[in-house]
């Protein structure tokens, strides 16, 4: 496995979701963590922890959270690793 380069916290807005039909905001949202944490870790290569994709389909598809706090780990392969961070 990589060894870790650089490590960041963020609180990821998911209010975009809502503009799409009911029954795709949580596809949506699984989508906006991805280009959001491509963008700003500049990595194409994103893996989304079990844990994110639990919490945003915890309330159904038609209804993901305004937002989801993230830890973002960038491996020195550019892979970018996403889990839950803990809320503080």
């Amino acid at each position: 496995m990589a060894e870790k380069m650089e490590e960041h916290v963020y609180i990821i807005p998911l209010r975009d979701a809502r503009r799409m039909p009911r029954w795709k905001r949580s596809n949506g949202a699984i989508k906006d963590i991805r280009k959001y944490l491509a963008k700003h870790m500049k990595s194409e290569d994103v893996k989304l922890d079990q844990g994110i994709n639990e919490k945003v389909w915890s309330r159904g598809s038609s209804k993901p959270p305004s937002k989801i706090r993230v830890r973002a780990m960038k491996m020195e392969d550019g892979q970018v690793q996403a889990e839950l961070a803990p809320e503080s």
